[in-house]
């Protein structure tokens, strides 16, 4: 795929979800036009799209997410806030349970989060996208396969609104098409095969429903408890939101022995019957807005892309078409943010002939930071399929149990495991020297006994209880 100055390059993007809104954001800059394919029609607001169900759960945004697309969609954080988004810095607005103990609200903040509704975030993300001419989205249109040889892909046959096919060329093809991806039987059926997957899955199914809240959310701190996979009964999590419009988003998690339904009236118990009371003694306070939905699409999955002996020019993968992870560990939006920075670097330059190949092993490094964290939390729970901890994993476990038991009542602690969480550092931060030593000494303040909310917070609470007539 040589870059040619006799006339403009164009880039074709599967998929109009977050991770191919950034793929288009990532090399508008660097070729002629970018057409992007969406099988779905688009709303004109931040309202339901069909075709991402995982929009009724909970979703936060990591810093590494948040500065990744920032830097691509330049001011995009500070709109999702001017529309109503939450920063939630940490840890200061936490409260959180963790399998050792309830984390500290330390007053310094290190890190932040953005809190939003996903209807939100990919609205915001789309519209600061199209402000570009370059770009263009063309609605339910499909795409049905590549174009080319094992040696180079020169476009996709589209399956258009008038029931025809087309064949649409371009220089680059990036298939940002989420889990139902298709590139795996595209390559095969150009002759690129031994491609590697693995699926590592929990068993755990989530809850989701959204509350008004009983005051203004602003400010509100996240909460969450999370599961332990020390003990012997299934493994359940829940966690809390504030997000725009004064709502609290709600999702409530359970590992196969212990799953929630979508029956309203056992969401609350469900919350109640947590390792702690903290969401269902909040949600008590609250009025439901929706519905309880339910999803079981919480398996860890990925496709090893850059393995592979033979890769062709002009095609890359991205996002969820090349790992997809447990939501609860809020990682799918940072890494595809993440790897469109990488794929913006890789072309900087220009459509060379090894320019994808580079691409897709670039893509590559967040999907392993990603993957090491998502998976080796998941293989804890006895009901996990595709991966048992062998003897190196436990060791592992224990160390950042551990880790996790001092950053209960070390800042310094809390701040290292936060770098990594954020997607701000590597795994092999955590054994640092510096990180070892504190936690051989272990927490330097006594772990907190239990939730703690500011005075402010628990007046607005017991303020607006009658209101709620609770």
């Amino acid at each position: 795929m040589t870059e040619s100055s006799s006339r403009p390059t164009r880039a074709v993007v599967i998929g109009g979800s977050i991770a191919g809104l950034l793929a288009a954001a990532a090399v508008k800059d660097h070729v002629g036009s970018v057409e992007i394919l969406e099988a779905h029609e688009l709303p004109p607001g931040p309202e339901p799209r069909k075709g991402v169900p995982q929009a009724v759960h909970i979703h936060l945004l990591h810093a590494g997410g948040a500065e990744a697309i920032d830097d691509l969609l330049p001011g995009t954080i500070d709109r999702l806030i001017a529309a109503g988004a939450n920063r939630v810095p940490m840890t200061t607005n936490m409260v959180i349970c963790s399998p050792e103990g309830w984390y500290r609200r330390w007053r310094r903040t290190t890190h932040y989060l953005i809190c939003a509704s996903r209807d939100l975030t990919d609205y915001v993300v789309r519209e600061q996208l199209l402000k570009d001419p370059r770009v263009t989205i063309r609605t339910k249109t499909r795409a049905l396969g590549l174009l080319g040889n094992r040696r180079a892909v020169t476009g996709v046959r589209i399956h258009t609104p008038d029931d025809e096919q087309k064949d649409l060329h371009a220089d680059l093809v990036i298939d940002a098409s989420g889990r139902a991806t298709r590139t795996p039987k595209w390559l095969a059926d150009l002759g690129i095969t031994g491609l590697a997957d693995q699926e590592i899955d929990s068993g755990f199914v989530y809850a989701s429903r959204v509350y008004q809240a009983p005051g203004p959310t602003r400010d509100w701190p996240m909460v969450g408890v999370q599961a332990d996979p020390r003990l012997p009964t299934p493994g359940n999590a829940g966690g809390l939101l504030p997000i725009e419009d004064d709502r609290w988003h709600v999702s409530l998690m359970g590992a196969p022995g212990g799953q929630p339904t979508r029956d309203a009236d056992q969401f609350e118990p469900f919350a109640r019957n947590l390792r702690h009371p903290v969401l269902a003694d909040l949600l008590a306070r609250a009025k439901p807005l929706t519905d309880v939905s339910t999803s079981h699409s919480t398996a860890n999955r990925r496709h090893f892309y850059e393995r592979l002996s033979s890769w062709p020019q002009g095609l890359v993968a991205l996002g969820d078409s090349v790992a997809s992870f447990n939501p609860v560990y809020a990682q799918g939006i940072p890494v595809a943010a993440q790897g469109a920075l990488a794929l913006r670097h890789q072309i900087s330059t220009g459509l060379a002939p090894h320019t994808a190949r580079r691409a897709q092993r670039a893509i590559a490094r967040p999907v392993n930071t990603a993957w090491t964290l998502a998976v080796g939390q998941d293989s804890r729970f006895s009901t996990t399929k595709g991966s048992r901890p062998n003897l190196a994993d436990r060791l592992v476990h224990r160390y950042v149990s551990r880790l996790s038991h001092t950053a209960t009542g070390s800042f310094h602690t809390a701040t290292a495991l936060t770098d990594v969480l954020a997607m701000q550092a590597l795994p092999t931060s955590l054994v640092k020297p510096s990180v070892l030593l504190m936690a051989m000494l272990g927490p330097l303040r006594p772990t907190p006994d239990g939730p703690h909310f500011t005075p402010v917070e628990r007046e607005l609470l017991q303020g607006r209880n009658g209101a709620l007539g609770k």
